[in-house]
């Protein structure tokens, strides 16, 4: 087995399935707390929560990618995200997950695609199955370019 390869992720549990997600990407973990609503944002966008002096847009990554209406949040919790479109007003968002995440590790021969390139929901990158584990990746940049969008829309409106 070829160690060198291995990357750490993270499976963050959200309505309807799981985010496989490098580790690194992940800021913190926080409970949910309501977030202070956008102004006509779509229902993706829950609105903003508070986290280390910053206001972040708070998604919901099932409305987002298969429009699927948010259960209680219950035991919910808040994966903070680092951004990666280097724009400096918005270095975070946040995902509103069901749970902890788990670590995982993630090698070439235990990934495998599960996708037609077609059939990929917005802000999804691939589906696919890690460890007999059914898993999304997302288009994390895809996502914030929506969430600016939506942020942008919301300012002018």
């Amino acid at each position: 087995m070829n160690t060198q390869r291995d990357i750490r992720g993270v499976m963050i549990s959200v309505t309807g399935g799981r985010l496989l997600l490098p580790n690194a990407s992940v800021a913190e973990v926080i409970t949910f707390s309501e977030p202070e609503p956008v102004a006509d944002a779509p229902d993706w966008l829950m609105g903003r929560v508070r986290w280390r002096g910053w206001r972040l847009p708070l998604v919901s990554f099932a409305r987002l990618a298969d429009g699927v209406a948010e259960d209680g949040h219950m035991g919910a919790k808040v994966a903070v995200l680092k951004a990666l479109g280097g724009n400096p007003k918005m270095p975070y968002f946040a995902v509103l997950s069901q749970g902890f995440p788990r670590l995982v590790t993630v090698s070439a021969p235990a990934l495998v695609a599960q996708h037609d390139i077609k059939e990929l929901p917005l802000g999804v990158h691939a589906r696919v199955m890690l460890n007999d584990d059914p898993a999304i990746v997302p288009d994390l940049l895809s996502v914030e370019l929506l969430i600016q969008k939506a942020l942008d829309q919301s300012q002018a409106a």
